[in-house]
């Protein structure tokens, strides 16, 4: 798991202004709320004063209060008020971590990390969300029982779907792709394929959506990741057929991962259709899901010498290369040594914030070394 990018913390509904939202994200905990100005705000969920939890309190005078001693803080984290000390101004060192904060697609995402803004990896753009010609379903959330390292690869690897997808007609890579390494094309902060698939069930694949013109026996469809944790997948019937569909993975910890998913269709665009396609959706995912929870090991093997991979695996190999560029930067946490410590230590993703002041209670997440 890695600091330093943006991560999905909610949806945007689940964040108000009369009461607090608390989550766990890279196995520490987060409290969100708005403020009148409906602004959504993302703090660490550790008051400095005794260790209580934020995200139990309540929202009050634009700033969430400790339900322990009522020690309320804004949305810029910093303590407003000790009701101890109601005429003296907090001292500075009362304050915890705040994030910034993008809103999109339904989403309110935090940057988790401390890196200037000009210098943070990018939240992917959705380019179809709100242009004519483009549907988006209502955003799903779900749960994996799974490492999300697992989920990632397992959404860049081509050739599970003819094993694992009934649902989509078990569309198998064009024969003439199989011996071949995949034609992965680097991006910024990531890589993408696009490659052929034969689907000769077709007619059995798409009976779900009961629509004729996705009864096509070859699909081009690929996919591509942003960062560690935002993945892309392409799926065209057609020039005019089309899913764009995109996963924002929030790693709960290193064993569970939540995954906020944005579907885009170019088909079937009047607002019935959406809960048949979000069934079906779900349906896929649910066949994912039911072989990431057996995986063994859970967690993405150290070295592929513990793997056999093969060059249909090629995209996963590419993806493997970005995280050992996002180690060598030194953002990997320590999951050991933060497993090892809890209930011994409140740690803290480290904010922007802590480039330009300093007097931190809480102690910045432990990370591997560089």
């Amino acid at each position: 798991m890695y600091i330093n990018f943006w991560y999905p913390i909610a949806a945007a509904d689940e964040v108000k202004a009369d009461a607090p939202f608390r989550t766990q994200v890279l196995g520490l905990r987060f409290v969100a709320f708005r403020t009148q100005d409906g602004r959504a705000h993302v703090l660490s969920d550790v008051c400095v004063h005794r260790g209580g939890s934020l995200g139990k309190g309540w929202v009050r005078d634009d700033a969430v209060v400790c339900p322990y001693h009522g020690w309320r803080f804004g949305g810029d984290g910093r303590c407003t008020l000790i009701p101890t000390l109601p005429d003296e101004a907090p001292p500075a060192r009362a304050k915890v971590d705040s994030y910034p904060v993008q809103e999109k697609y339904g989403i309110v995402f935090a940057f988790l990390g401390d890196l200037p803004e000009n210098e943070r990896p990018p939240l992917h753009t959705i380019g179809e969300f709100g242009q004519p010609g483009w549907r988006a379903n209502k955003l799903t959330v779900f749960e994996v029982p799974a490492y999300y390292e697992r989920s990632m690869e397992n959404g860049l690897d081509p050739s599970h779907n003819e094993f694992v997808h009934p649902a989509q007609g078990s569309p198998n890579i064009n024969a003439n792709l199989r011996k071949k390494p995949l034609d992965v094309q680097e991006v910024p902060w990531g890589s993408q394929f696009l490659v052929r698939f034969e689907n000769k069930e077709a007619a059995k694949g798409t009976k779900a959506l009961a629509d004729k013109d996705t009864l096509v026996d070859e699909v081009t469809a690929g996919s591509g990741h942003v960062g560690p944790n935002q993945m892309i997948t392409w799926i065209r019937f057609s020039e005019t057929n089309m899913f764009h569909q995109y996963f924002f993975e929030a790693p709960i910890d290193d064993t569970r991962t939540r995954v906020f998913f944005v579907n885009m269709r170019t088909f079937l665009l009047d607002p019935q259709h959406d809960d048949r396609i979000g069934r079906v959706n779900l349906v896929v995912a649910q066949e994912d899901i039911n072989i990431l929870a057996e995986l063994d090991p859970v967690q993405t093997p150290d070295t592929t010498t513990k793997e056999v991979l093969v060059p249909s695996d090629r995209a996963v190999v590419v993806y493997r290369d970005w995280l050992k560029k996002f180690d060598q930067r030194g953002w990997r946490i320590d999951t050991d040594t933060l497993k090892a410590r809890k209930g011994k230590v409140a740690y803290a993703i480290p904010c922007p914030g802590r480039r330009t002041s300093g007097n931190w209670v809480l102690d910045p997440v432990p990370l591997q070394k560089a």
